[in-house]
């Protein structure tokens, strides 16, 4: 029986990446930071099939111990400070989390078991101000925000263990993967979450920022799938993993609304811009230049032929059925919260 110890397990990530591994038959060692209430997340419908190890990605002598006590033959590195936003509030934290973190993760698995095979999750955000479309593993990055700029610093690292110790370690460059299970502070779920609110009458309308950016969309549940393949190879290497396909935020919107029986009608332009309830004429989506970032990321898209051709990936769920699933699943949740 292999062993997998994964960071961030209670995140959507974490969550999907445990049961594919559970259903692979593989023991789930899971890292959790010590709070005052325990908060199992999203893997608390499997809580009992998971260890839990109490550590941290800033505390070296705790993931020493977590390697010691897992054995893990696969590490997923998932954790991370992985709000944007939030990155300019606290890029001291997100830097500490999500660059320096994962170079303890690489010393304690170098200290401990170097043979055990590393995944670290790197992202599209360190293209931020492209260089070339679409993007792939060659294209020279440019990050646009601390958690692009920790990020990259993950990614090289991992890198540079690669190269330096022979160890196997891989970064999988994801571009924008969201599900029912994405947390409430992400647009994507803003979106789906304000939709539901809107359709039951428990909301009016729902305030966005940059309604033109462009991002490569794909589910959590595919995406999970490359990690794993990642690590079955016999060489380590870096993939990019996306749909190849990309489509704006105003796009998204019409399309989650759509599949709770409302139409979207713009008018306006820039921050000026609203969409209102075609039936009823209620403005239902208003920009507001609050949620516009420092410096902005326009357009993401990624292509995935080397992990296609590479590790026989291929997505899935596709972009509108991404879509009805969040909406479904938190039309069923305001449903439950307005009885």
């Amino acid at each position: 029986m292999k062993k997998a110890l994964i960071t961030g397990i209670t995140g959507q990530d974490g969550s999907y990446l445990a049961e594919l591994l559970l259903e692979k038959g593989y023991e789930v060692y899971g890292i959790m930071r010590r709070k005052s209430v325990v908060d199992y997340g999203n893997v608390e419908h499997i809580k009992d099939k998971i260890h839990f190890i109490y550590a941290d990605m800033t505390d070296i002598v705790s993931l020493i111990a977590a390697m010691r006590i897992s054995q893990a033959d696969e590490v997923y590195n998932l954790a991370a400070q992985s709000f944007v936003a939030t990155s300019w509030e606290q890029p001291l934290a997100t830097a500490e989390i999500d660059a320096l973190g994962v170079t303890n993760m690489l010393e304690a698995i170098r200290t401990v078991k170097p043979e055990a095979h590393f995944y670290q999750a790197s992202t599209s955000e360190m293209f931020g101000l492209v260089q070339e479309m679409p993007q792939k593993e060659t294209t020279p990055f440019y990050p646009r925000s601390p958690y692009g700029v920790a990020k990259l610093y993950g990614h090289w690292i991992t890198k540079n263990y690669r190269e330096s110790y022979g160890m196997f370690a891989c970064s999988g460059i994801l571009f924008n993967h969201e599900s029912e299970r994405r947390g409430k502070e992400f647009v994507t779920r803003k979106i789906t979450d304000a939709v539901a609110h809107i359709r039951y009458g428990l909301q009016e309308c729902v305030e966005l920022g940059n309604l033109d950016s462009r991002r490569d969309w794909g589910h959590s549940k595919d995406y999970v799938r490359a990690m794993w393949l990642m690590l079955q190879q016999d060489e380590p290497d870096d993939y990019v993993i996306a749909t190849n396909e990309t489509r704006t935020v105003r796009e998204f919107v019409e399309t989650a609304f759509r599949h709770a029986g409302i139409e979207v009608e713009w008018s306006g332009s820039g921050v000026d811009e609203i969409g209102k309830d075609a039936a009823t004429g209620k403005t239902i989506v208003r920009v507001n230049r609050n949620f516009f970032r420092p410096a902005e990321v326009d357009v993401l898209l990624g292509n995935p032929e080397k992990a296609e051709k590479k590790l026989g990936w291929t997505r899935e769920i596709s972009f509108s059925d991404l879509v009805e699933r969040m909406v479904r699943h938190d039309m069923e949740l305001t449903a439950k919260e307005n009885r």
